[in-house]
């Protein structure tokens, strides 16, 4: 049950992220300013899911890895610090700051140039949470 709810946690966060990502994505490349704060607004919220489903999914995995104390499991424990690191030293802050500037029509220089730190940091996040869910199938597939 654990592993279920470990794996359904780390999924239900990479969707959220990639979700994140792609509405900014395409809210900035073809949609209006006012697409644009709607899009950062919705990020605030959801980050009131998205946090829970990464403290659950580092959680269940601190639990999960006792039970397997290999490399791999280590590999993956490392590469949680670094993903709860960036989420909480730069995607969340980030996001907060565009949402202001986003309500206060203010897409100057320096909105933009944080918007590129914020793409960047997430696609590194996803690409830090994807290793993980493959390691994790990995290990999966060994217990079985």
């Amino acid at each position: 049950m654990r592993t279920i709810i470990h794996a359904g946690a780390g999924a239900t966060a990479m969707f959220i992220i990639a979700s994140f990502w792609g509405a900014t994505l395409i809210a900035e490349l073809f949609l209006d300013h006012a697409a644009v704060a709607a899009v950062k607004q919705a990020i605030v919220y959801g980050l009131l899911l998205l946090v829970p489903c990464l403290a659950v999914t580092g959680g269940s995995g601190f639990v999960l890895g006792k039970r397997w104390p290999t490399a791999l499991v280590r590999q993956k424990q490392r590469r949680m610090q670094l993903i709860a690191a960036n989420g909480l030293l730069v995607l969340v802050p980030t996001a907060l700051f565009l949402n202001g500037k986003a309500i206060a029509a203010e897409f100057d220089g320096l909105f933009y140039l944080v918007q590129g730190v914020e793409l960047v940091a997430g696609m590194v996040q996803l690409m830090l949470m994807g290793l993980n869910f493959r390691d994790g199938l990995r290990l999966r597939q060994r217990a079985s």
